[in-house]
């Protein structure tokens, strides 16, 4: 679990959050880079690399769910959104674009390390040796690679370990509960959002026709089940 020593760059246009941010994460062991606009956020990105960016959604220049997607058009670095809208529309919409994480202001900071903890261990996670495939997608969790039919799959680190999870447990239905206390943790037991929003993008990105899935199956009303063959 990688808690302190992190670069993390928070793109915010609220000169007290970022302050408050900085001054927190600090204590804390991590090193904040800032950013006060969109495009200021994507230039750092690209410049500074940090490992874990916080994002805000009221940006002056262009909403945060616009960086996100533009950020994963080539990055996978872990996004955590922090924004005052509560609604679960515009926290679908983030997700859906590719942050990792949802957080609603006000915050307690040590929520937010606890988040940061969260989504750092979906990119530093150890993981075992297998090779596991089913017909034409390959899941190769030493290198934590996923292809189909021979192309490599850009996944984010959120998707990447949603997928492990249910490859690991080839054939078996894993319930809503026990699929968000794997992949983000017991407090995440209620956030329903994290997992359906995540597993639709995956099925948007390994699955021949989205709307028929062939890998993941729905078990209405209970979970989760990776086809195994």
């Amino acid at each position: 679990m990688v808690e302190t020593g992190l670069k993390i760059l928070v793109i915010d246009d609220e000169k007290a959050i970022r302050r408050y941010l900085r001054t927190s994460l600090a204590g804390h062991g991590h090193e904040v880079l800032e950013a006060a606009t969109g495009q200021a956020g994507l230039d750092a990105v690209l410049a500074r690399k940090p490992d874990l960016i916080v994002l805000d959604l009221g940006l002056p220049d262009m909403d945060g769910v616009e960086v996100t997607r533009r950020l994963r058009e080539w990055s996978t670095t872990p996004i955590i959104i922090l924004s005052v809208r509560d609604r679960e529309d515009d926290k679908v919409a983030a997700l859906d674009a590719g942050a990792d994480d949802y957080l609603t202001k006000p915050f307690g900071i040590g929520e937010l390390l606890a988040r940061i903890r969260v989504a750092m261990r979906h990119v530093t996670q150890p993981v075992v040796e297998p090779v596991i495939e089913v017909g034409e997608l390959v899941v190769d969790l030493g290198r934590r690679e996923v292809t189909l039919r021979g192309e490599r799959v850009a996944l984010t680190p959120t998707e990447y370990d949603l997928l492990r999870v249910m490859a690991q447990n080839l054939g078996k239905v894993l319930t809503h509960t026990q699929l968000l206390r794997q992949v983000w943790g017991a407090a995440y037991e209620e956030e329903s959002h994290l997992l359906r929003v995540n597993v639709s993008n995956l099925r948007r990105k390994i699955e021949p026709n989205a709307d028929q899935p062939r890998y993941i199956l729905t078990e209405p009303g209970v979970g989760y089940r990776m086809q195994d063959k």
